[in-house]
């Protein structure tokens, strides 16, 4: 269970404190900008002021160069946002994983999602080395170490411990019968604390996907934002059905967005339905909101049309 306790005073953790409360929480994404104008990151911010807990900024997404998650994580945090920086095991050896780690809550971040990162050979760089030294579940127990021991792996002792919320993600499935979370489990013992999944559009499927993971325990050591999105047309549909891996769009949300006079708008009253499905679920803590190619005014549009609590 995440615990505020582990979160500075100073880092003003709002989201370790929903999820260890149980207050239904919203987390939004933003992938920085290509550019060394901190007023690009800002714009895109703007829109989700007030209406998302937190918001995550991705680590060079798709193997493309970007703004660093670190730097964008603390302007974020100096413009009154409260980040999950993403860090990928892909660019970094241990020696700068720990630095960075240590850079983090010197700068009060104190929400990170560590992730594998994806290949460079699909960026804007293919001709990257890939670096790998730690898989991601390896790093969160560096983090955990560091702050739940004040040490690193060989010994040295850290001057003042860091703290972390730790998450770690996941892809939502329709499990069979004899489907163990094997992969969470390993995530939770190293250190993670809560989970950021991939998009999921059925509610049925994330019904039987939480009660699997309640059936070992996972719910009570674990909080589980899911993934979802605004579609932006029919089209957008099919291509994440094509290209992004774990991702099932149902043909039924493809027909209605087909139907739609306006899809993009369709699409939002899609998400906001989904969501309020999710929050009947067992073991559901909240949603991260994904919308790319259309940009946090998609998102901002969706909190806006749930209902109040």
């Amino acid at each position: 269970m995440p615990d505020a306790s582990n979160i500075a005073p100073n880092s003003a953790p709002s989201l370790g404190t929903r999820l260890t409360e149980g207050a239904f929480t919203i987390t939004a994404e933003i992938a920085p900008t290509l550019s060394a104008d901190p007023g690009s990151l800002l714009a895109q911010a703007a829109p989700l002021r007030g209406r998302a807990h937190a918001i995550n900024v991705t680590d060079a997404a798709g193997a493309r160069t970007a703004i660093s998650s670190l730097a964008a994580a603390a302007i974020l945090r100096g413009a009154g946002y409260e980040p999950i920086l993403q860090m990928t095991c892909r660019d970094r050896n241990r020696i700068a994983l720990a630095g960075d780690l240590l850079g983090a809550a010197a700068l009060g971040i104190a929400n990170l999602l560590i992730l594998h990162g994806d290949d460079p050979s699909q960026g804007d760089a293919p001709e990257a080395k890939p670096v790998y030294d730690l898989d991601s579940r390896a790093v969160m127990s560096l983090a955990r170490t560091m702050r739940d021991q004040g040490v690193l792996p060989s010994g040295r002792k850290i001057a003042q411990a860091p703290h972390y919320l730790i998450g770690a993600a996941d892809s939502p499935h329709d499990p069979a019968a004899d489907w163990r979370p094997d992969g969470l489990i390993a995530k939770r013992d190293a250190g993670a604390q809560f989970v950021q999944t991939q998009f999921c559009f059925n509610a049925e499927i994330m019904h039987r996907y939480m009660a699997r993971l309640s059936d070992f325990g996972l719910c009570e050591d674990l909080r589980f934002l899911v993934g979802v999105g605004p579609l932006a047309s029919a089209d957008a549909a099919r291509w994440m059905n094509q290209n992004l891996f774990g991702v099932e769009v149902p043909d039924a949300i493809i027909a209605r967005l087909e139907d739609a006079g306006d899809q993009a708008a369709e699409g939002r009253r899609i998400c906001v339905e989904l969501i309020q499905d999710l929050r009947g679920i067992e073991g559901v803590a909240g949603v991260h909101i994904m919308a790319p190619r259309q940009g946090t005014a998609a998102i901002a549009a969706v909190v806006d049309a749930l209902p109040a609590d």
